[in-house]
């Protein structure tokens, strides 16, 4: 990702001594040197783990059975289509 960054002059000229001293570019010193610094990151806690909670909703009100929705949905649609095509006669 390309971005902007405005770096204080003291910490730019030891990036730049850095990548002189290894031989690489500026901006792969720049990339290794954030990748440390947030790895060795003390105050960011761990990020906690995502959990969903099932909440009861109460009965299906009505003589459909839930478990074949796809089924259900499908007799609809096919009533739906039956009863429009009878209507063109």
């Amino acid at each position: 990702m390309r971005t902007t960054l405005t770096i204080d002059d003291e910490i730019a000229a030891q990036l730049r001594e850095i990548a002189y001293r290894t031989g690489k570019s500026f901006k792969s010193v720049v990339n290794d040197s954030l990748r440390v610094g947030i790895s060795r990151r003390p105050d960011v806690p761990a990020p906690r783990p995502y959990r969903v909670k099932p909440v009861a909703k109460g009965e299906v009100v009505g003589p459909y059975n839930l478990d074949k929705a796809l089924l259900l949905a499908d007799r609809i649609e096919d009533e739906e289509i039956a009863r429009k095509l009878q209507q063109r006669k």
